[in-house]
């Protein structure tokens, strides 16, 4: 059998990228005769042999046809499996797209927010200055029809394949909209659209700013200084940075954002690995912008990689207080080499906190957590596991206060967003696998409200509202006893004044209306009130007592 070998063409970039540190180092595959992804293992060594001639007796002799591009890519496959590493894997094209647009924040499309209610796509909003917007899409359009196909049961997937293409090309789409009886069709053209990462800017207290950043894209640095500025010229004081359910993203970008709360010279983080350009440390080298302000980081088992770079560093330098619950620990490095129009993306490298520690959750394989990977290729919802292995190592930050490695980041001061609350707890396990309906049923009863142009009256919903929702529950043939669903009221009362804000008010009303209820903004915005400047904020706001450092393993 003729040897085929991937041929290694060279380094061409170093940005660590998805899920917070991924060196991108170019890898261009070529394979003899059409071949892709196969391994140098035909030329010398038993192991190259022994796997020579199980490919050509399957080839021959497997009762099934087996061609030799699904063998190679099944090999790959099982190779990578066994290395128990869930953040190594092949990446065909399609996930390498979706890669590249979560880094870089870009794609090109109508820029539409949808959510599928009722088997249909439905709008939740169009992003500011997009074709989307500029054609006169609006929250609460069905959209029924795109290109002439009509579009009931159609996965996200599906609809967002669809809505996406090549610039400049154009996309015809009919909506139904409540309150109108006709379809009404609008012809939109594509373009590239760059979703920002911090969608939230505003003052939540007189002296206390609010940003968010939902990923470490290739502007996240740019949008948070600039939205801080704006903040601080408004009279903020304190900030309350949100990295929640943050999985990370461009190693560039997470040392940015950390530079901005560091002074010069301050380590960011540190990265150790085999291949050349894996091991380095990573330290400002400018002064802080806003050095006597108050810094509150938010964080939760969804916060991953460069988030918690951010965090990790914030914290053992003593420069911000860290709130809400433990982070998901993905302390490891990837590299994404790529194999014609594919990719692999293998663990290289392991990163450390300025104080030593490694924060990576203790699992199977280097990247030591057995979840979900992270390049949006999997379902799950990547929560953190449980880390049963034993006691986790004490480091200090610099003013003596004790932290933890492995299993994430522990916060300074634990608030709870860490489970559901009691009462939607309930309300889920009433219905079951009956939830989606339930969720068609609050957004039908919104869009009705939309269509008939209804004021909606302020705070909880009414025992009027309550019980129309109840009739639109009964139409999709919902079974829950009416029992059951009155003494659940107060939690379906939040999920309806949740859907009413979405689809009546906005999505920014409802985005408001949930943060005023927050447990962990109720436990930083009571940690800020408390304190009388940036330096009390951290260590005397439930933080961790600094302790004897006698006993503090070195690195």
């Amino acid at each position: 059998m003729r040897s085929r070998a991937v041929v290694v063409a060279g380094i061409l970039s170093a940005a660590l990228v998805c899920g917070g540190w991924f060196l991108e180092l170019g890898y261009r595959g070529r394979a003899a005769a059409g071949v892709i992804g196969v391994l140098p293992f035909a030329s010398g060594g038993d192991g190259g042999r022994v796997f020579a001639e199980v490919v050509e007796h399957v080839t021959h002799d497997y009762v099934d046809s087996v061609g030799l591009d699904q063998i190679y890519q099944k090999a790959i496959d099982g190779m990578l499996q066994q290395l128990r590493d869930p953040h190594s894997a092949f990446l065909p094209p399609d996930r390498l797209r979706r890669l590249t647009e979560s880094t870089t924040g870009s794609y090109v499309g109508l820029g539409v927010q949808i959510d599928i209610r009722d088997g249909w796509i439905t709008v939740i909003a169009a992003v500011p200055g997009s074709p989307a917007e500029r054609a006169g899409i609006q929250t609460g359009d069905r959209v029924i029809e795109i290109d002439g196909r009509a579009t009931h049961g159609w996965t996200q997937d599906e609809a967002s394949a669809a809505l996406r293409g090549v610039p400049g090309t154009t996309v015809r789409i009919a909506v139904q909209r409540p309150g109108v009886d006709t379809p009404i069709r609008f012809e939109a053209t594509r373009r590239e659209i760059h979703m920002r990462a911090v969608r939230h800017a505003e003052l939540v207290r007189p002296s206390i700013g609010y940003v968010d950043a939902v990923i470490f894209s290739d502007s996240t640095a740019r949008e948070l200084r600039a939205s801080v500025d704006s903040l601080r010229a408004r009279g903020a004081r304190t900030l309350i940075l949100d990295l929640r359910n943050d999985p990370g993203g461009l190693l560039a970008q997470g040392v940015a954002v950390a530079d901005l709360f560091l002074d010069s010279g301050q380590t960011v983080a540190s990265m150790r690995g085999r291949s050349p350009g894996t091991t380095r440390d990573f330290a400002n080298d400018s002064r802080q912008p806003w050095p006597g302000m108050g810094v509150i980081l938010l964080v939760n088992r969804g916060t991953a990689s460069a988030s918690e770079i951010v965090a990790g560093a914030l914290q053992d330098h003593d420069r911000a207080l860290i709130v809400g619950s433990t982070t998901y620990g993905k302390g490891s490095a990837q590299t994404l080499f790529h194999v014609d129009d594919a990719a692999l993306k293998l663990t290289t490298a392991l990163w450390y906190t300025p104080s030593g520690r490694s924060i990576n959750r203790r699992g199977q394989g280097p990247g030591g957590n057995d979840a979900a990977d992270d390049d949006g290729g999997d379902d799950s919802d990547g929560a953190a596991r449980t880390d049963t292995t034993g006691p986790r190592r004490t480091y200090h930050t610099d003013a003596g206060r004790v932290v933890y490695d492995g299993g994430g980041i522990t916060p300074d001061l634990v608030a709870g967003d860490s489970a559901t609350p009691a009462a939607d707890a309930a309300l889920q396990r009433a219905l079951g696998t009956q939830w989606p309906l339930f969720r068609d049923a609050l957004t039908g009863y919104a869009l009705s409200l939309r269509a008939s142009h209804s004021t909606t009256p302020s705070g909880s919903p009414t025992p009027a509202m309550r019980e129309a929702l109840w009739q639109q529950m009964r139409q999709r043939g919902i079974r829950v006893d009416r029992a059951t669903f009155d003494r659940l009221s107060p939690a379906v009362d939040r999920w309806l004044t949740h859907e009413i804000e979405r689809y009546v008010v906005g999505p920014e009303a409802a985005f408001r209306t949930t943060l005023d209820a927050d447990p962990v903004m109720r436990a930083a915005l009571d940690a800020a009130a408390h304190a009388t400047s940036a330096h009390d904020l951290v260590l005397h706001s439930g933080a961790p007592a600094p302790a004897s450092h006698s006993g503090t393993p070195a690195r």
